[in-house]
């Protein structure tokens, strides 16, 4: 069966939630055809079905229109909520700690003082026995990912050590950091949250 999904002119994170709704209620090999207006929109659907294991397709129609094709290959929502509660099961007592940066620097007040605040509370995440799942940054704290910041090579140390940071992507476009994005992958609204709501722990300096 093939489904038509108009999300054109529908913000981050619309998009994706209205075609993980319509995945959730698909059949193997049924094939959904989400219309946008935006590359980010497109890339966005491009992880949500790699994170489904689905088969992805997209093409550009002209301009600001573009097609994305995604072919389930799994079962209804039932089977894959049960999949992924079983993979959120916690082995050996190690939990899921997510770590939340909104800014560049730390704390209120002097922003000289909140800069050093921040690089030496990401350098000490460095030194953790047991290092977080994962790094969330948003807002201001998505310039720390980027070229030319102070935590960069304390952030690269991080995911070497397979610490998993996303970066909001909406946030690198309204401050023209596109381009310089130097460590970890694009994020979405709907994966930042879906990311908070499964963590076990919450860490936000």
């Amino acid at each position: 069966m093939e489904k038509m999904l108009d999300a054109k002119g529908l913000t981050c994170p619309k998009p994706v939630i209205l075609t993980k709704k319509e995945m959730d209620q698909s059949k193997p090999g049924d094939v959904i055809l989400v219309e946008v207006d935006n590359e980010m929109a497109v890339a966005n659907l491009r992880k949500l079905a790699n994170s489904q294991e689905a088969e992805y397709a997209s093409k550009k129609l002209g301009d600001k229109q573009y097609q994305v094709r995604i072919t389930v290959t799994k079962k209804g929502s039932r089977e894959s909520e049960m999949l992924q509660e079983m993979e959120n099961c916690t082995i050996g007592g190690v939990k899921k700690t997510v770590v939340v940066i909104s800014s560049d620097k730390m704390g209120e007040g002097e922003a000289e003082l909140g800069n050093i605040l921040m690089k030496g509370f990401v350098y000490a995440l460095t030194q953790l026995e047991t290092l977080p799942t994962t790094i969330l940054l948003y807002n201001k704290g998505a310039y720390l990912s980027c070229e030319g910041s102070p935590v960069l090579a304390d952030l690269q140390t991080l995911c070497e050590a397979g610490v998993e940071i996303f970066t909001c992507g909406t946030c690198l476009n309204y401050y023209g950091l596109e381009e310089k994005l130097k460590v970890g992958s694009v994020a979405n609204m709907y994966m930042i949250v879906e990311t908070q709501a499964k963590a076990d722990l919450i860490i936000k300096p």
